[in-house]
């Protein structure tokens, strides 16, 4: 470890950039799965969302350039982010009672660490790109994104609580990540290029040395939020009919 390295501290820097920006998506999804707790088991959603978050980063790190190259894992991932999204849309806070407070809390934590995972490799990329080799910065990187996402998610708790249309407005963020995992897979890229060369540019990062060009990078984002706003909407508007002619 070289403090007097200017190399070292450009690294360090930018991997409390990344953090800081990479750790609201998380916070997100925290939030939006503990928003239906007991008030007196959000904190404890929050704290085991965060150590499944973290814990699962370190387990990827492991083996980081191995799984990204693995054909359709950000296809898959991508899909179940978006059923992820969708289903925090659909799920009807007014049936919490029915559900043993355990259940609830377990269940928000299975939510957080499967969204997460899938959530994760991208993160764990950027953290190991910035260390450059140290890997004392590499898990420094790791280590921060546990405050960060604690306070984050207590933050945009308090504001879903407040302001619940903004529930619509995270599982569109989940959506939009979705699309962009759903391009960046390995075959997805492979596609694109033979479709189109213009439709990926060069990528020293990525394991086949490409990334999708803003045009379609932005054009599946954009899709996958809509899609999820869409989807939630309809199972929305079909449960209330159920719902209606069940006590009609």
């Amino acid at each position: 470890m070289d403090f007097a390295s200017p190399t070292f501290w450009v690294s360090l820097l930018q991997i409390i950039w990344i953090d800081l920006l990479l750790s609201g998506d998380n916070a997100v999804v925290i939030a939006l799965a503990c928003r239906s707790l007991p008030p007196n088991q959000r904190k404890w959603g929050i704290l085991l969302g965060a150590g499944a978050a973290v814990g699962l980063r370190i387990l990827f790190a492991l083996a980081v350039s191995y799984l990204l190259g693995i054909p359709f894992l950000k296809v898959v991932g991508g899909l179940l982010l978006l059923w992820i999204a969708v289903k925090l849309i659909t799920d009807n806070e007014g049936d919490a009672h029915e559900v043993a407070a355990s259940d609830n809390l377990w269940k928000a934590v299975r939510t957080i660490a499967i969204a997460d995972a899938v959530m994760s490799l991208d993160n764990v990329v950027a953290i190991a790109a910035a260390a450059r080799g140290h890997w004392e910065l590499f898990v420094f990187g790791l280590l921060l994104t546990i405050p960060l996402i604690i306070f984050g998610s207590q933050l945009v708790l308090a504001l879903l609580t407040r302001f619940p249309a903004l529930i619509w407005a995270g599982a569109a963020l989940l959506g939009w990540i979705a699309g962009e995992m759903l391009v960046g897979d390995v075959m997805s890229l492979q596609y694109l290029q033979h479709l189109n060369p213009a439709l990926v540019v060069p990528d020293a990062d990525s394991p086949i040395g490409i990334k999708t060009a803003a045009l379609p990078h932005y054009v599946a984002s954009v899709i996958g939020a809509l899609a999820v706003l869409g989807i939630g909407y309809v199972l929305r508007v079909r449960r209330s009919d159920e719902k209606a002619e069940h006590h009609a």
